[in-house]
């Protein structure tokens, strides 16, 4: 999901790596919010703080969606 197709206020979900424990990743739900540092611009809302869009995150606009995809790059069942 790119940025230009959210609007403030969507909830979306982020797969986020574990900074602390590179192999562990989890499906967290995050709000797209005006960027307090960028006038004009979203970021995401997660864990209380405000994250710039990157090209490589990976957004899904369902749980399910993000998901699946989690378990395709996981291989989870």
């Amino acid at each position: 999901m790119k940025k230009d197709e959210m609007h403030l206020g969507d909830h979306v979900y982020v797969i986020c790596r574990n900074p602390h424990t590179a192999s562990v990743a989890m499906i967290q739900e995050a709000e797209v919010a005006d960027n307090p540092n960028k006038a004009g611009d979203k970021a995401l809302f997660l864990y209380e703080l405000y994250y710039e869009f990157a090209d490589e995150d990976a957004i899904f606009p369902t749980f399910d969606e993000a998901q699946r995809v989690y378990r395709q790059i996981y291989d989870e069942d």
